[in-house]
């Protein structure tokens, strides 16, 4: 293959990907104009159209979506073997995309880059905080952090946290007037405070469980936010039960702002793992980082 064929490749993948010759030209660093000429010079030569241009956007015909099947893994092996180069450099370097929900990012992520970074200036890490479960190979992130009961067989996991617990509880002034739920189903006569999922856009169904019987309560209230601080702040001011993990609202309980119930029905649960596809060759960079955030209990 030519080199300029390889430029060519290169140039619909970039355009394909950002459904926009501005877009791409400008992350390529070149004209839309000798963009657009060099996807039609690749067209041409391969006789056939690759890409659907409209006045909003651009999108792969059939040929073009094929063609990316094919280009994707192939370009995003050798960015592997590029990559894996800088451990022939005296400290590691590269750009480290990783997808997370807020709660891992403040609890485990950050605290372990916060103690990494400053001795590896030339690690560069960009957390996407993101509630939904994205698909890291299409969204090209590097991994990303799930929950342990949460993982897809293909990809390699690591503990990167302790096991977790969800914790239900209220304000001492919310329960003067209502009685203690001693049971999920006692939740039905209380009022509960919803979290509205971004993923999916409906309700979290709160999730018990005791001695292998798993319980899932939708639970029902005058109020639902897609925010957690939101929640534990409603619960603290006596608006209902809020069910929540429970280190967010570990200060709470100890301070007497909120009454843990239903502790029984809270057991542990797998926490965070690191996740990346199975056939990815690690950067001297990547394996620090995935070291430095592994569990040891």
């Amino acid at each position: 293959m030519r080199r300029e064929e390889l430029v060519d490749l290169n140039a619909f993948l970039t355009v394909a990907e950002e459904q926009s010759f501005t877009r791409a030209a400008a992350k390529l660093g070149t004209s839309q104009s000798a963009l657009s000429h060099t996807v039609r010079r690749l067209e041409t030569r391969l006789g056939v159209r690759l890409l659907t241009r409209t006045t909003r956007s651009v999108v792969p015909t059939e040929a073009g979506e094929r063609l990316l099947g094919t280009l994707r893994p192939a370009l995003d092996t050798i960015g592997a073997q590029l990559a894996s180069l800088s451990e022939l450099r005296e400290k590691p370097a590269g750009t480290i995309r990783i997808t997370t929900g807020e709660h891992a990012a403040n609890t485990v992520l950050w605290p372990a880059l916060e103690r990494l970074l400053p001795d590896y200036p030339d690690i560069h890490v960009e957390l996407s905080v993101d509630s939904g479960l994205t698909d890291i190979v299409t969204e090209r992130f590097d991994a990303g952090v799930r929950l342990g009961e949460a993982l897809a067989k293909d990809m390699i996991a690591t503990r990167i946290g302790p096991e977790l617990r969800m914790a239900v509880a209220g304000a001492p002034a919310y329960f003067r007037t209502r009685p203690v739920p001693a049971t999920p189903q006692d939740l039905a006569g209380h009022q509960c405070i919803n979290l509205r999922l971004l993923s999916s856009g409906g309700l979290y169904a709160w999730e018990l469980e005791k001695d292998g019987r798993e319980v899932r309560v939708r639970a029902e209230g005058q109020l639902a936010f897609n925010n957690v601080p939101m929640i534990v702040r409603a619960a603290t001011a006596g608006f209902g039960l809020c069910c929540v993990m429970e280190d967010q609202i570990a200060a709470h309980l100890a301070d007497g702002r909120l009454v843990r119930v239903l502790e029984d029905w809270c057991p542990p649960f797998p926490g965070y793992h690191l996740y990346y596809p199975s056939r990815r060759q690690p950067s001297a960079a990547f394996a620090l980082l995935v070291e430095a955030l592994r569990y040891r209990a």
